[in-house]
């Protein structure tokens, strides 16, 4: 199902979102983030897919929500559905999604789509990319766990510091602070994530996922917790053609050629 403002494409074991509309810095209105979640929830199940791509056209990522969407009275009585959907809910699938996610920033990214973009595994940004977590400057708390991710990032003081203040900074600072992974020119920018994209589809898919669950396992779990992961996510990778690949490559010196199973 289309949805205006929003592109989805496929294409060699890459899933790309791309946030389509520029004239409007690529702000998401409530429709736009329904469609992230329905689509995010619809891949989990697609084993062509290896990678998500989450990017913005034009000169954003998206600043956030759709200010003429947030213009409503909400001075009354809190309506009982907002108690059972947390405002972050359409993030939760990019969040838990089984395979890598990257974000590619081309410029601004401020509000609910800079905690989308601190959700996914990889963030990639052009040297253009301007950061902000605007919320108190509206008067807002950070949501869409941005008060989850920004501390365990970046520590406690200096997300204070970024949600207290509001202030824009740059792609520099962003990968000095360790938000981003990669500053790359921003004519090369979806190249460049598309290249690493591609690397990361070609490899070998059972252990790839199972990195990734460990680590954000390991992140609030304890360290005999995660051995017992390891062993388990070792036993099942022993049991993969890829394993049985990786192996021979090695012995026959040559680059392997997984086969994602």
């Amino acid at each position: 199902m289309a949805v205006e403002g929003l592109i989805f494409t496929k294409e060699e074991g890459i899933a790309t979102i791309t946030f389509d509309r520029p004239q409007r810095l690529n702000a998401v209105t409530e429709a736009m983030r329904t469609e992230v979640h329905r689509i995010a929830t619809e891949l989990r199940g697609d084993e062509e897919v290896k990678v998500l791509v989450i990017t913005g056209a034009g000169e954003a990522f998206s600043t956030g929500a759709d200010a003429s969407e947030l213009t409503a009275d909400h001075s009354g009585p809190i309506e009982p559905y907002i108690l059972r959907r947390p405002l972050g809910w359409w993030i939760l699938p990019v969040r838990y999604f089984p395979k890598p996610t990257i974000a590619a920033i081309p410029g601004i990214v401020a509000g609910v789509t800079f905690s989308l973009a601190l959700s996914c595994d990889l963030r990639i940004a052009s040297e253009k990319a301007k950061f902000s977590m605007v919320f108190v400057k509206r008067g807002l708390v950070p949501d869409g766990g941005a008060t989850y991710y920004l501390p365990r990032m970046v520590g406690t003081s200096k997300a204070l510091e970024l949600m207290l203040l509001g202030d824009t900074f740059d792609a520099k600072e962003a990968e000095r602070l360790g938000l981003v992974n990669k500053v790359v020119p921003h004519g090369e920018l979806m190249k460049v994530t598309r290249e690493l994209a591609t690397k990361i589809a070609r490899g070998p898919s059972v252990a790839i996922d199972l990195i990734k669950r460990g680590v954000h396992k390991g992140a609030v779990g304890d360290l005999e917790s995660q051995l017992d992961f390891e062993t388990l996510a070792q036993r099942i990778c022993f049991q993969t053609e890829d394993f049985q690949e990786g192996i021979t490559s090695f012995l026959e010196k040559r680059e392997p050629k997984f086969k994602g199973r």
